[in-house]
């Protein structure tokens, strides 16, 4: 039999990925600059598109990137009493090709929600978690249709 140990008797349990809201809203400022990044980038990509099909499906994604980096500000004017300020020294990279940006923008928005998981245990509870919650459920969703364009392309090369 498994005995049940109460919780004055337990260690306090804290997940790796604990951050702390001074850390989360220095993550939330610098997603700020990754979404327009990433919306920069998508725009490249849009025009690398074999079809019209596909560049809309892109074109959804980058919509979407513009309305996480408007509820980002949002979310940090509210918080901070502050306005994001300043623009990043990260440059965004030039698509070689349709495959290898596919590529990259999948392995980004995987990225993204690791990132945003970060955030997400930083802050506190309500609106500004659910709000997080459903931008990293959008970038899950970006992830999906762009292993979708990737196998997609992939097979019909062979």
């Amino acid at each position: 039999m498994h005995m049940v140990y109460s919780y004055w008797f337990r260690s306090q349990f804290i997940p790796v990925w604990a951050t702390s809201t001074q850390d989360a809203l220095e993550l939330m400022r610098n997603a700020v600059q990754g979404e327009r990044n990433d919306e920069l980038f998508y725009d490249q990509l849009i025009k690398l598109a074999p079809n019209q099909a596909q560049a809309e499906v892109i074109s959804s994604i980058r919509n979407d990137e513009r309305g996480h980096n408007q509820m980002f500000r949002q979310m940090y004017r509210e918080l901070t009493g502050h306005e994001v300020m300043g623009t990043s020294n990260e440059v965004p990279e030039n698509v070689n090709s349709y495959i290898a940006g596919l590529q990259k923008a999948f392995q980004g928005e995987l990225s993204a929600v690791e990132k945003y998981r970060k955030i997400w245990f930083g802050l506190p509870y309500g609106i500004y978690k659910d709000t997080l919650y459903g931008i990293i459920l959008d970038e899950q969703k970006h992830a999906d249709k762009y292993n979708n364009l990737l196998l997609h392309n992939l097979t019909a090369n062979q």
